[in-house]
Formats: structure tokens, sequence, C-alpha cells
């Protein structure tokens, strides 16, 4: 990560975040740092998503690339979250609002003050063994258990607040925030909840029992997902990234994190534009007829 000393105290200092190794970005971030540099102070930057950003004093983070490199980045600020600008180079971009041709707009917005910052929850996924945390991650999206090879129907035990829910036979079991729920909790048949919420959506995919439906919960709740009878390939997934293969005789547990994702959300973007023009949401049936 690379840092500048002494920015200018009458512009807004920000971090500059852009996955260097993806085809293009580069490339383009490099284009557009001209216009960059005549309105903000670039405190920090870095290519790799790997750098502490939880110690770096800053007004906001300019992240470009897609959705996935704002989960990244809202992992690497940790506890001490930034407001966030999402330029989208991606494809979807429900989390990046903004589009190449609007940076200089956003740039001039954060040096005015004149932007709307939006929480969102995030969630703390830890792995117990034996009543003892082995692994431990902070997320935006959502946790998944994936059955795994050999892809045999996985039992997983889903408790909430202590107490035996239900026990899920399928494919995988996801709990999401309302930020995930157009990600993959989507893709499972789950409900779209709107960003603010706060609630968990449980989400089965593929159950075998064909009563067993997505459930939302409120966020104060800690839930544990346990599969008494892993397969080899059983895995915890968070945001996507496996982090771990679990066991028996592992505790999972989700709970919402004291830190808050801050989005910096771009005026005339309301929420159920994103969702027509991102889902492709057409209003209509259109007719086959020639």
């Amino acid at each position: 990560m690379a840092v500048e000393n002494q920015p200018d105290p009458s512009r807004a200092r920000v971090v500059l975040l852009a996955f260097g190794d993806r085809e293009g970005i580069a490339d383009r971030v490099r284009a557009l740092r001209p216009l960059i540099d005549a309105h903000v102070d670039v405190v920090a930057e870095d290519s790799d998503f790997e750098a502490d950003l939880s110690v770096v004093e800053a007004d906001a983070t300019l992240v470009f690339g897609g959705d996935g490199s704002i989960l990244r980045a809202a992992r690497q600020m940790g506890d001490r979250q930034l407001p966030v600008v999402g330029v989208n180079f991606g494809k979807l971009g429900f989390l990046a609002h903004y589009q190449p041709g609007e940076v200089e707009t956003v740039l001039r917005a954060l040096n005015q003050h004149a932007f709307r910052v939006v929480e969102h929850l995030m969630f703390r996924t830890s792995v117990l063994r034996e009543g003892r945390v082995i692994f431990e991650r902070l997320g935006l999206n959502e946790t998944t258990v994936l059955a795994g090879p050999p892809f045999h129907i996985l039992d997983v035990e889903l408790y909430v607040d202590s107490e035996l829910a239900t026990t899920y036979s399928c494919d995988g079991l996801i709990v999401s925030t309302p930020v995930g729920s157009t990600a993959h909790s989507l893709s499972a048949g789950g409900p779209i909840l709107r960003k603010d919420l706060q609630a968990f959506v449980i989400s089965p995919i593929s159950p075998h029992t064909l009563t067993n439906r997505p459930v939302i919960d409120n966020a104060s709740r800690i839930y544990e997902l346990v599969a008494p009878r892993p397969n080899e390939g059983t895995s915890l997934v968070v945001d996507g990234e496996v982090v771990c293969q679990l066991t028996a005789a592992d505790r999972v547990r989700i709970e919402r994190a004291p830190a808050c994702f801050q989005l910096v959300e771009a005026a005339g973007h309301g929420y159920y534009r994103t969702l027509r023009e991102k889902l492709g949401w057409g209003g209509r049936l259109r007719s086959l007829e020639p």
C-alpha cells in the first residue's frame, strides 16, 4: 500500500482501491488519476486489497471495480468503516452506483460534503470448535455452508439464540444480509430485502423438503449452524470466499457486527430504480408474436 504524506486540509482525503490484476482496470484508473488528483488528496492506495485500512485516516474510500471489490474493501476497513464511493467497472454493480463518467461529480460532492451516506448491516462470522474460536471473519453479503464433495445431501441444524429452529436437508444454507439478498440468496429463491433493514434472511439451497422456505428474522439475534454429518468437502463460504472446511465438531456463529457499511449513494439512483435496471424488471410481459 502506497501512502502519501501531508494532504491538503482543504480537500477531501480519500483511499483509492482498484484490483490491479483485473484486466483493464489498472489502465482505466490510470487514465482517471489526473482528474482524481485535481479534486481530492489520495492518502493511501492499494491494488491488492490486502492492506489494513483500519489505521488510515481519510474521509472516504474510492473503489474502482464491481461489487466484489467493494466486499473486499469493507473487510479491509474492519471496524472503522469509511464512506465508500463505488465506481462500476464490473457487471451488475448493485453497490457500485457510479459510472466512470460521474467521477468528477462525486469528487466535487466529497469536497463540499454534499453527499448522502446510507448505513448497511454487517455481520461477524466465527467458527467454534469445542468452545474455542478457531476462525473469525467480518462480512457484508452472506455466510454460506456448502455441502461440497462428494455432494451428498447435507443436514444443517439452525439455532436462533441457542434454540433449535429446524434441520435443513439441502445442498447448503445461506444466512444473508439485506445487501446480500440480491446475490447468492436471490439465486437460491430468497426474497429481496431493502438494504437498510436490520434483518437476516436464511435461505436453503435446493432443500429436500418443499415446505422449507426462506425465513427472515431480526439482526439482533444470534444464528448458529451445525452440520453433524458433513461431507469431506463441506465448506464455509463468507462473501464468496471459501474460508475453511467444516467438521462435525464445528459451530458456525453469525451475529451483527458493531460496524456498519457506509455507502455513498448517487443522486437519482433510488432503490427501486436500481432493482429495475440491475435485475431487468420490465413491468410487462412481452408478446411472442411477430
